[in-house]
């Protein structure tokens, strides 16, 4: 049975996972005397897309497994369910901020023994710095998310097997490699906030800025491309049904 604890338990540590293993990967490709140094995108892209898969499965039986504010809304808009929707965003806040500070305290060595800056372990910067261009990438990426995510949700044999969260993952994993590249696709304002937030509060020396200038972009286009693909998503599948 679902309720409001095992929602806040399920996403809590759900999201955790999904930054200890996000961020754990990108920390793995650019500190220094780690074994994966500079091991590159596509191990990264896998990495997040594990990341996704651990923590949805852990947390499917637990809250659904949404582990992103941009899904939560996304299926809210979907399904017209908003009375959870705040227990849902706070656990995942919280709970990325713990799988941040995770990840600092597996790579404490490496961030030690390397120059820094290390903003980019802990949430996502763009290539090219265009706010408009940046708010489309993130609009877009997110909003092709939530049409698999709603479709997937509303398959009732992917849903029971489990196989839909699966699914949802190597999506991430295409995500990333496809449209990741201009912003680095962050897809989930927890997944970049709480990290940011992290790195703002943890004492690394050499940190360089937390980039609060930017940090709306990867809020707020994620959870409008969220809602937006939600109520498509939605719209299409009841053409269909």
């Amino acid at each position: 049975m679902v309720t409001t604890t095992t929602i806040f338990v399920g996403e809590l540590f759900g999201t955790a996972l999904l930054i200890l293993f996000g961020g754990g990967v990108v920390a793995a490709n650019v500190l220094n005397k780690s074994k994966a140094k500079e091991t590159g995108w596509v191990l990264i892209t896998f990495g997040w897309g594990f990341g996704v898969m651990a923590g949805a499965y852990f947390a499917l039986p637990l809250s659904g497994g949404h582990i992103n504010p941009a899904v939560t809304l996304g299926l809210a808009a979907s399904t017209g369910e908003w009375a959870t929707v705040p227990v849902y965003i706070i656990a995942q806040m919280l709970g990325a901020m713990l799988g941040a500070f995770l990840v600092w305290l597996v790579y404490l060595g490496q961030f030690r023994d390397s120059p820094g800056p290390f903003l980019g372990i802990f949430s996502t910067e763009p290539e090219v710095r265009n706010p408009v261009q940046n708010f489309i990438t993130e609009f877009i990426a997110t909003m092709a998310l939530l049409f698999l995510v709603v479709a997937t949700g509303q398959n009732q044999a992917l849903a029971l097997s489990g196989v839909g969260v699966l699914i949802v993952a190597f999506t991430v994993v295409g995500i990333g490699m496809s449209l990741g590249g201009p912003t680095g696709y962050a897809i989930n304002p927890a997944r970049d906030l709480g990290p940011r937030i992290v790195h703002q509060l943890l004492p690394i020396k050499g940190k360089g800025g937390s980039d609060w200038g930017y940090s709306w972009i990867p809020v707020a286009a994620p959870l409008l491309g969220g809602l937006a693909g939600g109520l498509l998503g939605a719209a299409v599948q009841n053409m269909a049904a």
